[in-house]
């Protein structure tokens, strides 16, 4: 019998007996052994970050293809199936070739210890090798320095996007280590864009910046946007372009399409013209960001004029930038909010909910299924409890929602399921 993704992805899954590992020298090993395609990938743009880098590439990878040019794209984590972390010249990875690869990656490296992200990451790397297009756009899986993603010795272009507090047990407990670890993408002359930062966070930047030559593309200094009624204007030395609003909804989309747009000024042979910027920024795709569920057995269940959203932030940046879109939504049309929630143990929930407590009327807490380390429904009725949100735990989003509707009048209502990534990922596959 052929093996599926399924099987051969869980069987590397058992060579490291560390989740997440951070240093080089194994991926490093293993791209020897299967004859470095790191140098013979395309142009790199790496993109680090705490938040808004899956948003940024989606951007360009947008902006790009509007321009008829061929995107590698390389992002983690999945939300429904492995596959989509990797896109080659704008086509999801094909089930056949991905466990060739795989397979390939696990003949070379003879049953050494290597992670899950490891060995993939060298898988998307013979892909994209072996393909011809005109851009990569990587993005690191944690971290920066010592992700397995920092591999690309001269890429284009870097780009740090917002740097927050998350993943603290493997980055450090202050802005600073955190910036430290990913201002290690920065290379030697290469330029890098830099979207807002704490100024505990810029400075580190700035500091390594300095050491390495490398041009720095700063929002605020060299470049600058400002919202507006009908859009947004974005402002470099080469002049200014007006933009229409982001097609991905939260006015912290402003922030990452404007760093998309000044990582374009680093693509001068790319034929990006105005209209194809414009053309992204209206067609980019990014699911479990602030998404509507529109259709589906779950959105099935909702009484006339409810509306059912999904996000997968989980730190407290990402509990500021849904607070500020629930704002958002009140002003232009008043409802009650909400929540469905589960989170990973190793994030902290309180500095999340903190920031929802004010906005949402109450809270159902679920578990997350499969291998993740999920909060205890339990732990999260209390965790929400706390900061007043009144809550009460259920076996499923399902469960949950049907208990919101049971528990409210028929009256016009928002649902937002939030807290993780992997949360986000089966309501996707389970609504279909």
């Amino acid at each position: 019998m052929t093996a599926t993704s399924d099987i051969v992805l869980e069987r590397v899954m058992r060579l490291h007996p560390k989740i997440i590992d951070l240093e080089l020298s194994r991926v490093e090993r293993l791209l020897a052994l299967v004859g470095n395609p790191e140098r013979k990938l395309p142009l790199v743009m790496h993109v680090a970050g705490t938040n808004g880098k899956g948003s940024v590439i989606a951007y360009l990878r947008a902006m790009l293809e509007a321009a008829g040019k061929r995107v590698h794209v390389y992002t983690s984590p999945h939300l429904v199936r492995f596959h989509e972390r990797i896109r080659i010249a704008g086509a999801l990875i094909e089930e056949q070739a991905l466990v060739e690869l795989i397979e390939e990656c696990e003949r070379a490296n003879g049953g050494d210890p290597i992670t899950f992200f490891e060995i993939t990451t060298v898988a998307a790397f013979l892909a994209f090798s072996r393909v011809k297009a005109d851009i990569l756009l990587l993005e690191t899986g944690l971290g920066g320095e010592f992700d397995a993603t920092n591999v690309i010795a001269a890429p284009l272009a870097t780009i740090i996007m917002p740097i927050s507090f998350d993943h603290m047990q493997f980055l450090g407990d202050s802005l600073a280590e955190i910036a430290a670890a990913k201002a290690g993408i920065l290379k030697q002359s290469r330029p890098a864009i830099i979207a807002p930062q704490p100024p505990e966070a810029a400075a580190v930047i700035e500091q390594r910046a300095a050491a390495l030559n490398a041009p720095l593309w700063r929002c605020g200094s060299e470049w600058t946007f400002e919202i507006g009624a009908a859009g947004f204007t974005y402002r470099d030395g080469k002049g200014a372009i007006a933009l229409p609003t982001p097609v991905l909804p939260g006015r912290h989309q402003y922030g990452n399409a404007a760093a998309a747009v000044a990582a374009t000024r680093w693509l001068p042979d790319f034929g990006l013209t105005d209209e194809a910027v414009a053309a992204g920024l209206k067609s980019a795709v990014w699911p479990a960001r602030m998404q509507r569920l529109t259709r589906g057995p779950l959105v099935d269940l909702l009484p006339r004029d409810w509306e059912l959203w999904l996000d997968g932030g989980h730190n407290a940046d990402a509990g500021q930038v849904i607070a500020d879109m629930i704002e958002d939504w009140q002003q232009a049309a008043r409802k009650p909010v909400s929540l469905i929630f589960g989170m990973l143990t190793s994030k902290d929930p309180l500095a999340f909910l903190r920031h929802l407590a004010p906005v949402a009327e109450d809270l159902s807490a679920v578990g997350i299924p499969g291998d993740h380390s999920s909060i205890a429904v339990p732990d999260a009725v209390g965790f929400a409890r706390q900061t007043g949100l009144p809550a009460e735990g259920h076996d499923s989003p399902a469960a949950a929602l049907a208990a919101i509707i049971a528990g409210h009048s028929a009256a016009p209502r928002r649902v937002l399921i939030c807290g993780s990534l992997y949360l986000a990922g089966t309501v996707l596959a389970e609504n279909g």
